[in-house]
């Protein structure tokens, strides 16, 4: 079985630029990860729901 990656593109809460980032929704309906943002290196909080639609929905916050 192939894992379905979905690409979504995000912004950064601190320095508010966008950068791409990887979800798989078999790892989880509702998922939370913090990642070192690429262009500041601050922690983000993002967390993504795979529940009710096509698309996921993603909210990116400070972890600080």
């Amino acid at each position: 079985m192939f894992s379905q990656r979905h690409d979504i593109k995000v912004q950064c809460p601190f320095c508010f630029e966008k950068i791409w980032l990887e979800f798989y929704p078999e790892e989880g309906e509702e998922q939370e990860q913090i990642i070192d943002c690429e262009v500041c290196c601050n922690p983000v909080l993002y967390r993504v729901s795979f529940r009710g639609s096509h698309k996921p929905r993603v909210e990116a916050s400070r972890a600080d």
